[in-house]
């Protein structure tokens, strides 16, 4: 099955951000978890930006809420920039919204964080 799914990794000193576009679901999920585990244990943070996808399903939530998972056990930091409304409207159904940083911008986290993160912001 032919997906038209994909991951852009962008890295800037300890800051990964993980770019997403197309559908998230049964098909492309594995494709996330791929861009995860190659992650080195020196990111400080992981942002996946899911202002491109399209679409995503129950597989394509669990992938999310793994790599979340995955994040934490590793004392990394987690964030989420805000997806089109299909897709903020399943992480809100599904109640898992409260758990996750989720933002409508790179620079929401700049001003959250200083001037680390601006930087990221800036080269992403």
């Amino acid at each position: 099955m032919q997906s038209n799914f994909a991951v852009e990794t962008h890295i800037t000193g300890g800051v990964v951000r993980l770019a997403l576009s197309g559908e998230l679901d049964l098909v492309s999920t594995p494709a996330l978890e791929r861009a995860m585990d190659e992650l080195t244990p020196e990111v400080e943070l992981i942002i996946i930006d899911l202002r491109a996808v399209e679409f995503m399903d129950s597989t394509g939530l669990h992938g999310v809420l793994r790599a979340q998972q995955r994040a934490h056990d590793s004392s990394q930091r987690f964030a989420l920039i805000r997806g089109g409304d299909q897709v903020q409207r399943l992480f809100e159904l599904t109640g898992v919204a409260e758990g996750l940083t989720i933002v409508d911008s790179p620079g929401e986290l700049v001003e959250a964080h200083g001037t680390s993160w601006r930087q990221a912001e800036t080269e992403t």
